[in-house]
């Protein structure tokens, strides 16, 4: 069974009007999740010793420093708290550890944790691209330190590259990551050179324009070298903004192209005995994203259970 694990709370993180990390990003996913048979759980609060794994205590310090009584604050030009911000970014970490307990413990066969802000830009010390907290990479530390993994997996194929999870990441040579990611694009890393501490970082720049078959090969490619870590869990940054529809990049993907890449992404995880935890990141057009996600999330019951 794909266990789905959200919480209420994503709805009020805000955002000023007109930003694109908006709330209805939320209720377009919830909505394209309707009727499937999900066993449903509410994500927990992290505590501060899971945010610790990955960013010092001067940097949460500084997050709950900066959280408004109302209104916005601004962390940089794209990334904004509102007073319910923090107890959503937690939630976003805390679903995706469940997730993982989940999955290990064999409660389920995957995972798929609903919830906003995303993570995969936030650096150690710092808030960047709509994201506060390196969900994933988390994620990915509490199933090595915390559950004794010896080889965890981190697939992005999120539009923008993953600088947060790569960076929180780089110097753990019991993670492989690999990301797809228009490039030039915001942030601007994810070069080929670019390959981590011990040789696990894989990073695959794709060009404006990129189609499905394109992406489909790329994706071959990195599920071949995930093969070869076999790692016990796979955790995966979903973001939908490779979406040809997508405002804020120049992809052409549709939903066959995320639906066929989750469908390999599953089938090698299994392949590995490892199960599946995916955590939703981008994805900024509503009428694209719901249904993007709603294949996913098909993929992984269908291939995972």
């Amino acid at each position: 069974m794909t266990l789905l694990i959200t919480h209420d709370a994503a709805r009020r993180h805000l955002t000023p009007d007109g930003h694109p990390e908006q709330v209805a990003r939320y209720g377009a996913v919830m909505d394209a999740l309707e009727g499937l048979d999900m066993r449903r759980i509410e994500a927990p609060v992290a505590d501060d010793a899971e945010i610790l794994r990955c960013h010092p205590q001067s940097y949460l310090d500084r997050i709950r420093a900066a959280l408004p009584d109302e209104g916005f604050a601004m962390l940089d030009g794209d990334t904004h708290l509102s007073p319910g911000s923090l107890e959503a970014a937690l939630r976003a970490v805390g679903g995706a550890i469940a997730g993982v307990d989940a999955v290990l413990d064999g409660r389920a066969g995957s995972a798929f944790v609903a919830m906003r802000p995303p993570g995969h830009h936030a650096e150690r010390e710092t808030a960047m691209g709509f994201c506060l907290f390196g969900t994933a990479a988390i994620a990915a530390k509490y199933a090595l330190d915390a559950r004794g993994l010896e080889r965890v997996a981190v697939l992005d194929f999120d539009v923008h590259h993953g600088n947060g999870t790569q960076d929180l990441l780089w110097d753990e040579k019991r993670a492989f990551f690999a990301s797809t990611h228009q490039m030039p694009l915001y942030p601007g890393s994810g070069h080929e050179r670019e390959k981590g501490a011990h040789g696990q970082i894989m990073n695959v720049a794709l060009p404006p324009g990129t189609a499905g078959a394109e992406a489909r090969a790329a994706w071959g490619d990195i599920i071949e070298a995930m093969r070869e870590t076999r790692p016990q869990l796979v955790i995966v940054s979903a973001g939908f903004d490779a979406h040809h529809a997508d405002p804020l990049a120049n992809l052409n993907w549709d939903e066959d192209d995320f639906a066929v890449i989750t469908d390999w992404i599953a089938a090698a995880a299994q392949s590995s005995g490892a199960p599946v935890v995916s955590c939703l990141e981008g994805g900024y057009n509503l009428d694209a994203l719901g249904p993007s996600v709603r294949v996913h999330v098909e993929s992984l019951m269908r291939v995972c259970g």
